[in-house]
Order: C-alpha cells, then structure tokens, then sequence
C-alpha cells in the first residue's frame, strides 16, 4: 500500500495514517524521493499522528529520509509525533535535532514556511 503525497504550492504534505511495514516505508522513501525531484518542492511536512509505535528499521528509514530530502533540497518538518515513537528514536540512537518539529500538520506548515524564510 502506498502513502498519499499531496502538493501544496512548493510544499509536499504526507500524513502517514497506517502502521508500517518495512516494504511501505521503503516505497514511501523511494515515492517522496520521486516527488520532490519532479515536482522541484522546497518544503516537506511529514505526520505522524496516527503512527503510535516504529520499529528499529522503520525508524532508520525516517532518519534517511529526512537526509535524502535535504541531499536534494527540500526542508522537513516532522509533526505529531507520537511519545512511543520519540522514545525508539532516541533508544536506536537516531537523533533528528535539525530537523523542525511540531505537534500538528497545521503548526508544521507554519513551522516550514518560518525555516525557508531563514
């Protein structure tokens, strides 16, 4: 199953609704990879509101994801993430402190227009 990936202006809006599987975080990566190169997207809010728990190797993709994006030009902000999720993100050593943050997808848009402003 694949994730939706919605364009807004520049932006590109993922709200991620459905557990994961290592096979859908790997087609999402390669999919939002895709994504920002043709459409030339400068921002990136990903949510997590619906996701409660990651597994080590999904976790790790998050990670190369947000670093892939940035490789190819496009800011990520994470939303909603969950305190589960934050816990195994921290455990498995995978620290996103220069990636943004905020609660909502609403807040994250906000939060991305602020960080390309800079």
């Amino acid at each position: 199953m694949r994730i939706p990936i919605l364009k807004l202006h520049n932006y590109l809006l993922i709200s991620i609704q459905m557990d994961l599987d290592d096979q859908t975080a790997i087609q999402f990566q390669e999919d939002l990879l895709r994504k920002i190169h043709e459409s030339g997207a400068t921002g990136v809010v990903i949510d997590l509101t619906s996701v409660d728990i990651i597994d080590s190797f999904i976790a790790k993709v998050l990670g190369e994801v947000v670093s892939m994006s940035s490789l190819m030009g496009a800011k990520v902000v994470l939303t909603g993430i969950q305190p589960a999720v934050a816990m195994t993100l921290i455990d498995l050593g995978i620290h996103l402190q220069d990636v943004p943050t905020a609660l909502d997808l609403e807040q994250g848009l906000i939060k991305l227009r602020q960080e390309l402003e800079d």
